[in-house]
């Protein structure tokens, strides 16, 4: 058992699943949510123990860094052997904090799709002063489907594959010890009116309703969904879930969904909001800017 966890930790399965938060407030200025939400959500990363060694998903935004590094210390046992997965490689939220991460831990590993991982993550400046290379960093490449071990030998077995509903390059990833699904961008759509959360939500019918979660797509990145073709996202989004035995569905951002029928309500109003976006029932139009729906 962990104890004396900095703040912002909260434990998801003692010893083996932690959840690293940064609640940050909504004034219209974070584009990962509509420019009208209004309360807090929370920047979370992931961290998976296993055996002496540990799998951190996401790293943080870099204003986050000193908390990020306190957290780690508080959760990771001396001479823990750390490997890093940004699950969207070019996102500030994903590999901010790979570098600091880094210089504070025995970092094993970054995963990437690029082969040089450290060229991609200096944000401490270092390839700006004076021609100084980054550091070094032990790069390993991520594939379209591939199965992680955390732990010594085959250890405990974490699934990548790429997301089924995406903009950009990003990757979710299944933990089958913890029967955790973790979702990066997606599933962000829960925000709190207090810093202080709740952060957790387990009960299926405190979530918020499919009118809302339409509504959080199509005024933030998912604005394309509407009148598109989504036959084949709710298809892949079914094989996930069907593929899959998810109690605990973990997101990039805002709360974390825990309990079989909590999850299945999400996935199934996300299938019925892709339903309604499909072309077959619904004309794509021009965005402008300042628009919301």
């Amino acid at each position: 058992m962990v104890t004396d966890l900095a703040p912002g930790v909260e434990t998801l399965i003692d010893g083996r699943l932690y959840v690293l938060r940064q609640p940050c407030v909504l004034d219209g200025r974070m584009s990962s949510y509509p420019a009208d939400a209004r309360g807090y959500t929370a920047v979370n990363c992931y961290l998976l123990v296993e055996g002496g060694s540990a799998l951190m998903l996401d790293t943080g935004f870099s204003a986050h860094a000193g908390q990020v590094v306190a957290q780690l210390r508080s959760v990771l046992a001396p001479g823990t052997r750390l490997s890093v997965y940004p699950m969207r490689l070019n996102e500030f939220m994903s590999v901010c904090n790979v570098e600091v991460i880094a210089d504070n831990f025995d970092v094993e590993q970054c995963y990437s799709s690029n082969p040089d991982a450290s060229l991609w993550v200096d944000f401490g400046g270092r390839s700006d002063a004076g021609g100084v290379m980054p550091a070094p960093l032990k790069t390993t490449l991520v594939a379209r489907v591939q199965t992680l071990n955390v732990g010594p030998g085959t250890g405990r077995p974490v699934e990548a594959f790429q997301a089924p509903i995406r903009l950009i390059g990003t990757r979710w990833l299944y933990d089958h010890a913890t029967r955790t699904l973790f979702t990066s961008d997606s599933f962000t759509h829960e925000w709190a009116t207090d810093a202080a959360g709740p952060w957790t939500l387990d009960r299926a019918d405190d979530a918020q309703g499919p009118a809302h979660l339409r509504s959080f797509l199509l005024n933030t990145r998912y604005w394309w969904l509407e009148g598109g073709e989504t036959t084949s996202l709710r298809r892949k989004l079914r094989d996930v879930f069907d593929r899959h035995d998810i109690e605990t569905l973990a997101p990039g951002y805002g709360r974390v969904f825990r309990g079989r029928d909590t999850v299945r309500r999400q996935f199934d109003m996300m299938d019925d909001v892709l339903a309604d976006l499909s072309r077959d029932r619904i004309a794509p139009h021009y965005v402008f800017r300042d628009e919301l729906r």
